[in-house]
């Protein structure tokens, strides 16, 4: 059974400051005088049916116009939100919306990693095309609907040595040689996250399959799906240790439970 997020507490209060840093309004002065010119940027206001037109942040969508990862290789604090409601993505802190972060994904709950946050807002990893994509959250509004976390788990993999190293905070849980993409699908780089949890009905080669916040780039669909990187087990022992999948992280059945238990929205990165 997956693990919960541990720590679950609620989001931001409305009555915390924003940064100068986000909200691009600091100024010279004494401490009194900045702290005083600090203030939350408040949201665009979205429409319902302006809403509607924006694109899903789901593995199936591409969000053209959302921001980049500002540190793609890097750890984060290992805070995870879940929205409770669709909640709107916008490109900046009181910038255009680009998207709406669904409650659910592929069937399961939408969690997410925050990269960076300030009061007020959340920047958070998304799970569409093209990677290494983000968007910020409002979190002061008068009613936030987000479900905040904290998960100590971060998995790595290693193309060139075609390992994977699980980690609880400082403690490494297991390493595993596994099989990557070959040479012409080859595996993406970057820090994603576990998008979700899947057990086929009818398994043909892993009883379980772990879709990550990121996609193929070199193929824009698979399987008749959209591309999405994963990571699963495989049947023949024999292909760990060799580029052979079509982007896929092909581990052992060992790897492959102990992830099973590591909460949604942890972070991976590949390197």
């Amino acid at each position: 059974m997956r693990r919960a997020a541990a720590g679950a507490i609620p989001a931001a209060a409305a009555a915390a400051l924003l940064a100068a840093s986000l909200s691009g309004c600091g100024g010279k002065g004494t401490g009194a005088e900045s702290a005083t010119q600090q203030y939350i940027v408040p949201p665009l206001s979205v429409s319902a049916a302006q809403a509607a037109k924006l694109p899903q942040a789901t593995t199936f969508a591409t969000i053209s116009a959302a921001p980049a990862d500002p540190a793609r290789y890097s750890a984060t604090s290992g805070l995870v939100v879940h929205p409770l409601a669709t909640q709107i993505v916008y490109a900046r802190p009181g910038g255009p919306a680009v998207a709406v972060l669904p409650v659910t994904e592929l069937g399961g709950p939408t969690w997410v990693p925050v990269v960076r946050n300030g009061p007020g807002w959340d920047q958070v990893l998304l799970p569409s095309r093209p990677n290494h994509i983000t968007g910020w959250i409002y979190t002061a509004g008068a009613d936030p609907k987000l479900q905040t976390a904290r998960t100590s788990y971060l998995l790595r993999v290693n193309l060139g040595t075609r390992r994977l190293s699980i980690y609880d905070g400082n403690k490494l849980l297991g390493a595993w040689t596994v099989a990557i993409g070959a040479p012409g699908t080859p595996t993406p780089t970057g820090r994603t996250f576990l998008l979700a949890e899947l057990a086929p009905p009818d398994p043909t080669y892993s009883p379980l399959i772990l879709p990550l916040g990121f996609h193929s780039n070199a193929l824009s669909s698979f399987g008749g799906g959209p591309g999405t990187v994963g990571i699963h087990g495989w049947p023949d022992t024999t292909v760990f240790g060799h580029a052979v999948s079509n982007g896929c992280v092909r581990v052992p059945a060992a790897a492959l439970h102990l992830i099973s238990r590591i909460p949604l929205g942890s972070l991976v990165v590949i390197s």
